[in-house]
């Protein structure tokens, strides 16, 4: 006989984010199951229901989760513009190879929708504290257009199956077009 051992408020709220990240990676958002994804847990429907209040607020909380630790991961000093943009457009493409909830997916419930565009606007002024440029209407148009061009090949390359031999291609198409874009790396 095996005794389970209780689970502490974060560590239950961990592994149901693990399971619906595992759940969702081949799982539309329509087509998920919350029964499966308690069970996936160790939990309880009921009980994801109170960590999450409903699919759409587990789905919205796993989103999140994932932009935010893309959006915090730290970047090196002390290297050039580009170097440091490379440096995050891999970690990008690690954690779009790891995570495919990154990519929007069919039929996402409004609060996942509210977490990308918070995620891009965050990306963005991200961008512009890597780079050094403040608020001039070209370079903010620049941006945003980089990061749609970003999302939109990101996408690419997880339908494609995350192909190890694009990955360089990609990061440095992406490099071309945020240059290009902006005029030059010293703005």
């Amino acid at each position: 006989m095996t005794t389970r051992r209780r689970l502490s408020t974060e560590e239950r709220r961990a592994a149901i984010l693990a399971a619906a990240r595992e759940h969702f990676s081949t799982t539309h958002y329509p087509d998920a199951s919350v029964p499966t994804i308690a069970a996936a847990s160790g939990s309880s429907q009921s009980l994801v229901f109170h960590y999450f209040g409903s699919k759409a607020g587990l789905y919205a909380a796993l989103v999140e989760d994932s932009l935010r630790s893309l959006i915090d991961a730290p970047l090196p000093t002390g290297h050039t513009t580009r170097d440091r943009v490379s440096t995050l457009l891999q970690g990008y493409l690690d954690t779009l190879a790891a995570d495919h909830t990154l990519v929007a997916g069919v039929g996402e419930p409004e609060a996942a929708v509210a977490h990308r565009r918070a995620a891009a606007s965050a990306l963005v002024e991200k961008l512009r504290e890597i780079i050094g440029i403040g608020s001039f209407p070209r370079h903010t148009w620049a941006l945003w257009g980089w990061v749609g061009f970003l999302e939109a090949a990101g996408r690419h390359w997880v339908e494609d199956g995350c192909p190890e031999n694009q990955r360089w291609p990609l990061i440095e198409a992406a490099l071309g077009a945020l240059e290009g874009a902006l005029g030059d790396w010293r703005v």
